[in-house]
């Protein structure tokens, strides 16, 4: 009697042992998926892509990546040369992309990949609030620029903050490639980020 006893008793103790791994690893499972990200989150921070084929110099459009708004703007010739003039860069506060995060492709005097056009999001440095637009034909002294009417923040059309202003830094240039000319890829660079 003895020996069935123990043997009983060894197997209810291991049995018990089963039992309570399996309904470990059942309630783990779904605990640990649900660290993942969901369906809708991982479609709201994928790539988006947008066509500049028809985007004519000096328009601008404006697609939404990870909810934000991203500028894609065509510069002008006329554009363009006020980026490089000598008395436009000393007003601004850091016209070379030094401070911040920045992807490398937008540390040049255009902070693009391509000189023509410019891709940014268009949320204030300052607090969040979304610029506006201004092509140079409505007060600003013909030159073309980004006005924050929230607190006066003034930025370039290569998203450089200008000095003396309230917004602390340039404009953040998203992550984005090209797959032919007229193809954007917003939300990945070419090496896959």
């Amino acid at each position: 009697m003895d020996t069935t006893y123990s043997e009983r008793r060894r197997f209810l103790g291991a049995a018990t042992v089963f039992l309570a791994s399996a309904g470990a690893v059942a309630t783990s499972v779904p605990f640990i998926q649900s660290w993942q990200p969901s369906a809708r989150a991982r479609v709201a921070g994928a790539p988006v892509e947008a066509g500049i084929d028809k985007l004519e110099p000096g328009r601008m459009i404006t697609v939404k990546w990870r909810g934000k708004p991203v500028w894609i703007l065509r510069r002008t010739e006329a554009n363009l040369q006020n980026l490089r003039d000598s008395n436009h860069l000393i007003k601004l506060r850091d016209p070379d992309s030094s401070v911040g995060n920045q992807p490398d492709y937008a540390k040049n005097e255009y902070r693009s990949l391509r000189p023509d056009v410019l891709v940014v999001i268009g949320i204030c440095t300052h607090l969040g609030c979304v610029p506006t637009y201004l092509s140079g034909d409505d007060g600003t002294d013909g030159k073309a620029l980004y006005f924050c009417p929230c607190h006066g923040s003034k930025f370039d059309l290569a998203g450089r903050v200008f000095k003396n202003v309230p917004a602390p830094t340039n404009l953040v240039v998203p992550p984005h490639h090209y797959t032919d000319d007229d193809l954007l890829i917003i939300g990945e660079d070419s090496i896959g980020l």
